[in-house]
C-alpha cells in the first residue's frame, strides 16, 4: 500500500497538473482570417492558438463565402459578420460562431455600396458599421436579438476628390472605427485625404457629420485605417498612399482630431514602391505598429506617454509578400502577420518591454489572407 506522504505527493501532483492545465485553457483563443477567394481559399479561415505556447494550429475553413475580406467578431463570442467585397453588389454576412470556430451563416444585407472593405460593432455590441472603398460610403445596420442583420438605419455618402487622380478621383471609404464613449464613429476616406468624424446616436442607429466634421492629413497621404490609443487621449492613421502614419490627439469631448506628428513606415534607404495596410497600438499602450506592402514589413514605434509621438523602431521581414492585416493575440505577446501574395500567415513573439517583433519558425497556408482577428475562448 501507498505511504501517506507518497499519497499527500500524488494528490499535490494532481492539483498542480490541474492549476497547469486551468492557466492553459486560460490562454487558447480561436484566430479568424477575412480572405479573397480567387485563388486558394473559399472563405473564412479558423485556427486554434495557445498564447502560452504561442502555437497556432493549421488553418482550415470555417464558412464558405465570397470575399470576407474583413471580419468582425461580437463582444458575447457568438456571433462573426464578415463583408462580401465584391465590385458590385457589396454584401454584409452575420455568422453564428459554433464549437471549435464553425460558422453558420444567419443572414446577409445589402452593404449599400461597392466593394465593402472594413466593419466595426459599437460599443453597445447592438448595432455593426460598414464602410464601401469604391462608392465612398457608410452604413449601419441594427442586430437582431438572434445576430442576425437587421435593415440598415444610418447612411453617409461621401463625395470628393484627392490630387492623385489614378487613385483618388472619388471618395474611398477605407475604415470605420468607435470611439471609446461610442459617441463618434472615425471614417478614413483614402480617396479625400481626410478622417472624418461622425457622430453616432447609439438609440437610433444613426451617424451624422461632427462640427469639425473631420481632419485633413498629407495631399496625396490616402489614409487607410485608424487606431486609437488604449487611453483614448490618442490616435494614429496610417497613410496607405503616402506611407506614413500620422499621430493626433483626441478631443473626446468634441470629436476632434489634431496632428501632432507624420512620421514614415519606412527604412531611409528604401527606394523600392509600397504602400501602407494597417496599424495598431499594442495593448499595453507602449508601441503603434503598422504593414509595408513592398518593403514587405511591420514597422515598429515606440510611443511617447506624454505627447503621443512616435519613434521608429526598425522593421521586420513578414517572411512573404504583401502583408495586409495583422492581429496581437490578448495577451499583448505574439503577432500574426497576413501575407496576401504568397498565401501564408506567420507568427512573431512581441517583446513587450522593447516592442521588437522574432518570428517563431511558424508558418502556415492560408490562400490570400487579409485580415486577423483573434476571440478568446476560455
Amino acid at each position: 500500500m501507498r505511504s501517506d506522504n507518497q499519497m499527500r505527493l500524488r494528490f499535490t501532483m494532481i492539483v498542480l497538473a490541474m492549476a497547469s492545465f486551468a492557466f492553459a485553457a486560460d490562454k487558447q483563443s480561436l484566430v479568424f482570417f477575412g480572405t479573397y477567394t480567387k485563388g486558394v481559399s473559399k472563405g473564412v479561415e479558423v485556427a486554434k492558438f495557445d498564447s502560452t505556447t504561442g502555437k497556432l494550429s493549421q488553418p482550415e475553413t470555417a464558412a464558405e463565402t465570397s470575399n470576407p475580406s474583413f471580419v468582425t467578431i461580437h463582444p458575447n463570442h457568438k456571433w462573426l459578420y464578415a463583408v462580401g467585397e465584391e465590385g458590385k453588389g457589396g454584401t454584409v454576412t452575420a455568422f453564428k460562431i459554433e464549437a471549435g470556430g464553425k460558422l453558420t451563416k444567419m443572414n446577409s444585407v445589402s452593404s449599400r455600396g461597392s466593394s465593402p472593405c472594413h466593419l466595426n460593432l459599437d460599443r453597445t455590441g447592438k448595432f455593426l458599421t460598414v464602410v464601401n472603398y469604391t462608392s465612398g460610403s457608410v452604413a449601419v445596420y441594427p442586430l437582431k436579438d438572434d445576430g442576425s442583420l437587421g435593415e440598415s438605419t444610418g447612411f453617409q455618402q461621401h463625395a470628393g476628390t484627392g490630387p492623385d487622380k489614378r487613385r483618388q478621383e472619388g471618395p474611398h471609404a477605407h475604415s470605420i472605427n468607435m470611439s471609446a464613449d461610442n459617441r463618434f464613429a472615425i471614417v478614413a476616406d483614402l480617396g479625400q485625404d481626410k478622417i472624418f468624424v461622425y457622430k453616432f446616436d447609439a438609440s437610433k442607429g444613426t451617424i451624422t457629420p461632427n462640427d469639425p466634421p473631420y481632419a485633413s492629413v498629407m495631399p496625396g497621404g490616402g489614409p487607410r485605417h485608424f487606431a486609437f490609443h488604449p487611453k483614448g487621449k490618442y490616435a494614429y492613421a496610417i497613410n496607405e498612399m503616402g506611407s506614413k502614419v500620422t499621430a493626433f490627439n483626441w478631443d473626446a469631448a468634441a470629436g476632434k482630431l489634431t496632428e501632432i506628428q507624420s512620421i514614415t513606415t519606412l527604412p531611409a534607404d528604401f527606394k523600392g514602391n509600397s504602400t501602407t495596410a494597417d496599424v495598431q497600438v499594442h495593448p499595453n499602450g507602449k508601441f503603434v505598429y503598422g504593414s509595408n506592402r513592398g518593403h514587405d514589413s511591420i514597422a515598429a514605434f515606440k510611443l511617447d506617454q506624454k505627447t503621443g509621438k512616435l519613434t521608429a523602431l526598425g522593421n521586420t521581414s513578414t517572411k512573404g509578400k504583401t502583408p495586409r492585416n495583422f492581429g496581437i493575440d490578448p495577451t499583448g505577446k505574439w503577432m500574426i502577420a497576413a501575407n496576401q501574395d504568397t498565401d501564408n500567415v506567420v507568427v512573431f513573439k512581441i517583446d513587450t518591454k522593447t516592442g521588437a517583433l522574432t518570428p517563431t519558425g511558424q508558418e502556415y497556408k492560408v490562400g490570400a489572407p487579409v485580415c486577423v482577428k483573434f476571440m478568446a475562448t476560455k
